[in-house]
């Protein structure tokens, strides 16, 4: 009778990779090599996408802001200078959901923005 090492517990761990690994394509969802790359590869890819998905979203909140900026005649770097002049302490995300969502609102910030730049320094408005 052959000695068994590790048998229930090495199938056990074999089962649960390849659990993880099911409806990838091939021999990753079958084979348990392939599979515990796939599953490594898998993990280490949305590790670094939770990151990368904070910049894009970022990224895609500046340009709706400096759109809607543009629209009303005012540079984005300008309007946020003006934001932190005016105290106002709107983060990008709900910005862009305001000039989206609410247009009057935002042309109300945009105001307060232009206006905090325009007292910050006086000879903009000369240019």
């Amino acid at each position: 009778m052959p000695r068994v090492r590790k048998g229930a517990a090495r199938h056990r761990k074999h089962a649960r990779v390849l659990r993880k690994a099911r409806g990838y394509h091939g021999g990753a969802s079958r084979h348990y090599r392939l599979a515990l790359q796939a599953t490594y590869r898998a993990g280490v890819n949305a590790t670094r996408d939770r990151r990368r998905r904070k910049r894009e979203f970022r990224r895609l909140w500046i340009t709706r802001i400096t759109a809607a900026c543009r629209q009303r005649g005012l540079q984005y770097s300008r309007f946020v200078h003006g934001l932190r002049a005016a105290g106002i302490t709107l983060n990008r995300k709900m910005l862009s959901e305001i000039a989206v969502a609410d247009p009057g609102a935002f042309d109300a910030i945009v105001e307060a923005a232009r206006g905090a730049v325009e007292q910050a320094t006086p000879d903009a408005s000369d240019e």
